[in-house]
C-alpha cells in the first residue's frame, strides 16, 4: 500500500483524526498538546497518528492536505486545520458543534 493510500484510508476510517507529534497522553510538541486538549475537552473518542513514528506520513500528508504543519485535525474526511484553528474553534464553540455532529462508528480506531 502506498503512503498516500494509507493516508486516505486512515482519514476515511476515522471520523475524528489528528495527525500529531507524539500521542494524546504524551504529546511531543506544544502545538499538538494544545490541539489534543481542545479536542479531548469535546468529549468524543478520536484517533491519532504519531507523525514522529510514521516518517512516510509526515512527509506525504502535507502534500496531500496542502497544509504544511502538524498537528492536522480531520473530521469526517475534511481538513479542519492546525493548532491555531483548533483552539480558536474550541474557544468560540465551533469545535464542540463540529464534533457533536460526528457519529462515531465502530470502525473508528486509534492508529
Amino acid at each position: 500500500m502506498t503512503t498516500l493510500n494509507k493516508i486516505k484510508l486512515q482519514i476515511s476510517q476515522n471520523s475524528i483524526l489528528i495527525y500529531m507529534k507524539g500521542t494524546p497522553e504524551s504529546p511531543n510538541c506544544g502545538f499538538s498538546a494544545q490541539a489534543v486538549k481542545a479536542i479531548a475537552s469535546c468529549g468524543k473518542r478520536f484517533a491519532y497518528v504519531d507523525v514522529l513514528k510514521n516518517i512516510d506520513i509526515r512527509t506525504e500528508l502535507p502534500k496531500y492536505s496542502n497544509w504544511p504543519t502538524f498537528p492536522q485535525l480531520w473530521i469526517n474526511g475534511e481538513l479542519i486545520g492546525g493548532c491555531d484553528i483548533i483552539v480558536k474553534m474550541f474557544k468560540n464553540g465551533q469545535l464542540q458543534e463540529k464534533i457533536d455532529s460526528v457519529v462515531i462508528n465502530n470502525k473508528d480506531n486509534i492508529i
